[in-house]
């Protein structure tokens, strides 16, 4: 397993819509989308790293990170992580998927509990 880079970053806070106006309006990140809804969620794009800001349904919650690893397969990642002793928060698992690729997710946590998740575009394996 290789990491490439940090594809993701997603920060928790307490209210989305004010989250976007200061991301977006005082920082200037490029805004790329908002999903309404609970919980909410918007996604800007920081130089290739994608900024993913969510309003949690526990508001414990709120002030957390999560860091996404870019892999080449999550797939293979995961099996790796677990034959390293690493218990996964979930399997494999698609997030997303476009015309293009479908994006892949396997969750865990760092020993002081942090969760982290490897996550991979990959070719259409649906069809």
């Amino acid at each position: 397993m290789q990491i490439d880079g940090v594809g993701q970053i997603s920060i928790s806070v307490s209210d989305v819509s004010r989250a976007v106006e200061f991301y977006r309006d005082v920082l200037e990140i490029p805004f790329l989308f908002q999903v309404p809804g609970s919980p909410g969620m918007a996604f800007f794009d920081c130089d290739g790293t994608r900024l993913y800001i969510v309003q949690p349904e526990n508001p414990d919650n709120v002030g957390s990170s999560v860091i996404y690893f870019t892999v080449e397969s999550a797939h293979e990642a995961a099996e790796e992580l677990k034959s390293r002793g690493v218990a996964l928060e979930s399997e494999p698992h698609i997030i997303h998927q476009t015309e293009n690729y479908t994006l892949w997710m396997a969750f865990f946590r760092d020993p002081d509990d942090n969760l982290m998740a490897v996550m991979s575009e990959e070719g259409d394996l649906m069809g």
